[in-house]
């Protein structure tokens, strides 16, 4: 599979942004897709998951002002991120894995397939 996500951009403070991660070559209903996020001088950390075709999510701690969902008409992942703060600020990335390879979804484990990082901006 390959994944190919949405252009990130500069947005201002108490916003929201949807971002969103397409797959090709594949349908996504047989991947857990995940989105990360790496600020300058930090590590990167896993935000949301969803398992294709069965509608199961994983969202991180302290992570409340995000949501993640699946179109499967569409063959894509969505990370929804409300009230935008400066601190959001960083190169999100959507990742893959063969739900076949997990027991479980959650971002702490090793993702095979991943798309180009986007950039997002919060302005204050």
């Amino acid at each position: 599979v390959q994944l190919q996500a949405s252009e990130g951009g500069s947005v201002a403070a108490g916003g929201s942004l949807r971002l969103s991660c397409a797959g090709t070559g594949s349908t996504l209903r047989n991947y857990a897709v995940c989105w990360f996020r790496q600020a300058p001088g930090k590590e990167r950390e896993g935000l949301a998951c969803a398992a294709g075709g069965s509608g199961s999510t994983w969202l991180a701690d302290n992570k409340g002002r995000f949501d993640i969902s699946a179109d499967n008409a569409k063959n894509a992942v969505y990370l929804n991120i409300h009230s935008l703060k400066p601190e959001d600020s960083a190169v999100y990335y959507c990742a893959a894995k063969d739900l076949d390879l997990m027991d479980h979804i959650d971002g702490s484990q090793e993702y095979d397939y991943w798309g180009q990082g986007t950039q997002v901006t919060v302005s204050s």
